[in-house]
C-alpha cells in the first residue's frame, strides 16, 4: 500500500512571540544556573526560582498563541522539562525519607540537575536557529 502524508503547514510565529520564547527561556536558565551560583541544587532552584515558576504559568498560558507554529514545539518542550524535573525531585524525596535512599537521591539531584541544564541549551540553540525542538 502507498503511504500517504498529510503536510500541515506551519504559520510562521510574531516576531512578539518568538521574543517572548527567548525571554521564558532566559528566565528557566536564570533559575536553573542559580542552582550552580548557590549551594542549591541546579533541579530544585530550577523549581522552586520565582522565574522559571513564573515562565511555566506563562508557557501554560500562552500556549494557545503558539499553536501550529515552530514555538508550539519549545513551549512544550519547556513545560515537560519543568513537570518532570518536579517528578524527579518528588522521587529524591521519597528516597531521602529512606536512610538507604539518601545517596541515591544525591546522585539523582545533580543527574537531574545536568538534564534540566542540557534541555534549556538544547532548546534555545534550536530557538535560535529558528527550528522546532525534536524530542
Amino acid at each position: 500500500m502507498a503511504e500517504i502524508t498529510v503536510n500541515t503547514p506551519v504559520t510562521r510565529p510574531s516576531s512578539s512571540l518568538v521574543t517572548l520564547t527567548h525571554v521564558l527561556y532566559a528566565m528557566h536558565g536564570f533559575s536553573a544556573l542559580m542552582g550552580l551560583l548557590t549551594p542549591a541544587f541546579i533541579v530544585t532552584s530550577f523549581l522552586a526560582g520565582w522565574p522559571s515558576i513564573i515562565a511555566v504559568i506563562i508557557n501554560l498560558v500562552k500556549r494557545n498563541d503558539v499553536e501550529g507554529t515552530y514555538l508550539e514545539s519549545h513551549f512544550s518542550w519547556q513545560i515537560r522539562t519543568f513537570f518532570y524535573a518536579l517528578l524527579w525531585v518528588l522521587v529524591m524525596g521519597l528516597l531521602v525519607m529512606t536512610l538507604v535512599g539518601i545517596p541515591v537521591a544525591w546522585v539523582l539531584a545533580i543527574g537531574v540537575g545536568i538534564w534540566v541544564l542540557y534541555r534549556i541549551v538544547r532548546g534555545w540553540l534550536a530557538l535560535l536557529d529558528r527550528k522546532p525542538i525534536r524530542v
